[in-house]
């Protein structure tokens, strides 16, 4: 049995390195071991409204080669992909490494997976094969700033741009492999010009049914996954890690954040990062966030919002449950800018867009060592409070609830636990904090409040609303 699993991951080596691609039945490989199965993880304990589509069988498999030589790969990945796009299966081959210097608009796929090639995870240790379990390749992107600068993709929100944009329908991407955004370049030149355009590892935009799962995604440049005007996708199992090997700090590395998209399933990541765990970008509606661990993060945020004059944000529909939040600036937030321009930074301002929050809700919560357990402002970007005051937001904030939360915040705002602020009673309204456990290091659970009606009533607060 050694001998004939070792033949069968030599021949698969062959394949790969003497076709580019290399089609053969996928009920073949399959049956063979040197094919991934879909794992579908089931979507729970919580799931959107809406069904998500089915996802039928492939009927061919194309393994992709890589040059092995540290050159670029991506016309290798392009080709398995259009052969085996409407009904296969590209396959990433074991112990690979596979360099991407090229941009890829992939926003033309159909009825495919993309995925690896070997999942020995239940090959008993009798058989002793001098390989690791679940072997799986990786996927590393150049560290050419200026090439990336010109060519990988502009999206429409906050100057956004994507090394890939993967799109289409039927679309799933497993396997166990590993996404490299080669960072590190990135966190040292931005360091030094805060103007530059940093590429986001992965790009789904556009895709209309999918499964993005069992994948690994280190030293993201910028945000790790941006997912724009998309529907009815499943995220499961990914592992978020990345920081910088130098003094300069990898900032801006928010974990996913989803933009104009509806009908998300986002659940069972292990994400450290040092900017937003999950954040809901405008209009991002009915979508699920389970079984997270987060760590180092900004939370999970609604937003920013309402930062583009003229333009409406709607985030609606939301439902956050069972998250693990370590060492965080906040856990539950919903930031939202003023009716006034304002700058964050030098790179990041805005104000005075139009929307709204509405039934969001934050269930079941454990902190530790948070700034804030839970942060609620509508003066994103803007230090003068009295100002914000006098230019309310244009966006209102409703119906949200946030509940069974434990644990302990840090010492940056001690005795503070929580920020509960609008700029305006008119607003804000219908905010619920039920059945929250959190103390900070002195032992008090006290709150900055301010024009949110009733919310003296809920939490001790250090100020009383105006509401």
């Amino acid at each position: 049995m050694r001998v004939s699993l070792l033949l069968a991951v030599a021949l698969l080596e062959a394949s790969a390195v003497f076709a580019t691609p290399s089609v053969r039945g996928t009920d073949f490989l399959s049956s063979r071991g040197l094919v991934s199965k879909r794992p579908n993880h089931p979507i729970g304990p919580h799931r959107p409204g809406k069904a998500f589509p089915s996802s039928p069988p492939r009927t061919k498999t194309c393994v992709v080669k890589s040059h092995r030589d540290g050159t670029d790969d991506s016309q290798n990945i392009l080709n398995a992909i259009k052969d085996c796009n409407n009904g296969g299966h590209v396959v990433f081959s074991h112990g690979e490494k596979y360099i991407i210097g090229t941009a890829l608009d992939l926003t033309f796929l159909k009825n495919i997976d993309l995925g690896t090639s070997l999942h020995f995870v239940h090959i008993p240790p009798i058989y002793e094969l001098n390989i690791p379990a679940d072997i799986q390749g990786t996927i590393q992107f150049t560290n050419d700033t200026a090439y990336w600068q010109a060519h990988a993709f502009r999206q429409v929100f906050q100057n956004a741009t994507t090394f890939f944009q993967l799109g289409g329908s039927d679309v799933n991407v497993y396997g166990g492999g590993t996404l490299d955004g080669n960072g590190q370049a990135w966190y040292d030149l931005y360091a030094r010009d805060i103007y530059i355009l940093r590429p986001i590892l992965f790009g789904t935009i556009g895709l209309h049914g999918g499964r993005i799962e069992d994948l690994n995604m280190r030293y993201s440049p910028q945000w790790y996954n941006f997912i724009a005007n998309s529907s009815d996708v499943v995220f499961s199992n990914i592992s978020i890690s990345g920081y910088s090997k130098s003094k300069n700090t990898a900032k801006n590395t928010d974990g996913i954040d989803t933009y104009r998209s509806d009908n998300i399933v986002i659940q069972d990541w292990h994400v450290d990062n040092g900017d937003d765990c999950v954040s809901f970008k405008p209009n991002s509606t009915n979508i699920v966030v389970q079984n997270m661990i987060c760590n180092g993060s900004h939370g999970i945020s609604v937003g920013s919002l309402g930062q583009y004059l003229g333009e409406v944000d709607i985030v609606k529909n939301i439902y956050v449950y069972n998250v693990s939040m370590s060492n965080a600036s906040d856990g539950a937030r919903i930031k939202v800018w003023p009716g006034i321009s304002s700058a964050l930074s030098g790179d990041l301002q805005g104000g005075g867009g139009l929307g709204s929050v509405f039934n969001i809700t934050y269930d079941t919560m454990k902190i530790s060592n948070v700034d804030y357990a839970i942060e609620i402002t509508q003066c994103y970007g803007q230090k003068n409070l009295t100002l914000c005051n006098q230019f309310p937001s244009n966006l209102t904030i409703s119906n949200v609830t946030v509940r069974n939360f434990k644990g302990t915040t840090s010492k940056k705002y001690d005795p503070l636990v929580g920020y509960l602020v609008c700029s305006s009673p008119m607003v804000c309204s219908n905010i619920n904090i039920e059945n929250i456990n959190v103390k900070s290091p002195s032992g008090t659970s006290l709150y900055t409040c301010g024009s949110i009606p009733g919310i003296e009533r809920q939490v001790n607060c250090t100020t009383k609303s105006d509401g």
